[in-house]
């Protein structure tokens, strides 16, 4: 019993026309397999890992902002954060925090 897969690489009546289609489709589907990895792949993983950290921040971490405002949490109220820069107290939208910087970052 021949299976499907091997169908797209059998010639029809000993012509090789049948045969370009099947290396045709292997070809899309190895490109389409390339771009996901290379691609999509990294974006989704890395979005993911940003809303966990913005989803574990807590009061005292160290943030940046979307604009560059760099400054510390010191209250948190469901989307909105209160960031103090300087001695200026910001409040933004927890969507808006670009990065958070640990302690380590901070230092270095």
């Amino acid at each position: 019993m021949i299976s499907v897969p091997l169908l797209i690489f059998a010639a029809p009546g000993g012509s090789a026309g049948g045969r370009g289609l099947g290396i045709f489709l292997f070809q899309m589907l190895a490109f389409i397999l390339i771009i996901y990895f290379i691609l999509i792949r990294p974006k989704v993983q890395q979005e993911k890992k940003h809303r966990e950290r913005l989803a574990n921040l807590h009061s005292g971490d160290e943030v940046v902002t979307a604009g560059g405002i760099i400054g510390k949490v010191v209250h948190m109220k469901d989307e909105r954060l209160t960031i103090k820069t300087g001695d200026v107290r910001v409040e933004v939208q927890r969507d808006r925090i670009a990065e958070v910087l640990t302690a380590k970052e901070s230092n270095s």
